[in-house]
């Protein structure tokens, strides 16, 4: 007698081949389904007209904000009953230096509502101007200028939920 051990089974057959091709295309097409999912869910929607244009203006962009940041301005955000505030500090507490505030309401995704405010400077450091702001998610770029120098440059993404309209 031999070791071997002769089986009556048909081995490997077209339907293995069959439910191991759906088992293979099943998990790309559910892998791929989950990347489209997370890619349009996560979108930004911030575009650049011209891509190439931005790549060579990284270098002075961040070597301007690095500047900002190490100056010690900072700027808080504020929108309540249609009144959009925004109050700019030094390091130490005490109002910062800017002649002109304006800030560019985007959405996210579709430039139809966006929209570009001046706001007027009530006190120092203190701007303030109302405008009804629709409810939402929001992308508010704000740039403060003192006489054409940009003293602060700062982007925040809101959703009006979180304010009092």
């Amino acid at each position: 007698m031999s070791d071997y051990q002769i089986t009556n089974g048909k081995g490997f057959t077209g339907r293995h081949m069959l439910f191991i091709m759906l088992v293979f295309f099943g998990i790309i097409i559910s892998v791929n389904m989950t990347m489209a999912w997370y890619a349009s869910s996560s979108w930004s929607g911030l575009v650049v007209e011209n891509t190439y244009v931005a790549s060579q203006e990284f270098n002075k962009k961040a070597q301007a904000m690095h500047a900002m940041a190490t100056s010690g301005v900072s700027g808080e955000f504020a929108l309540q009953d249609g009144l959009i505030v925004y109050t700019l500090r030094n390091r130490d507490g005490s109002p910062a230096t800017a002649d002109a505030v304006t800030a560019h309401f985007k959405r996210p995704v579709g430039d139809h509502e966006d929209f570009i405010i001046r706001l007027p400077k009530r006190r120092d450091g203190h701007f303030e101007a109302r405008h009804r702001v629709l409810s939402g998610d929001w992308i508010v770029e704000i740039i403060s200028k003192n006489e054409g120098t940009t003293v602060m440059h700062e982007a925040l993404r809101i959703n009006t939920a979180g304010f009092v309209q």
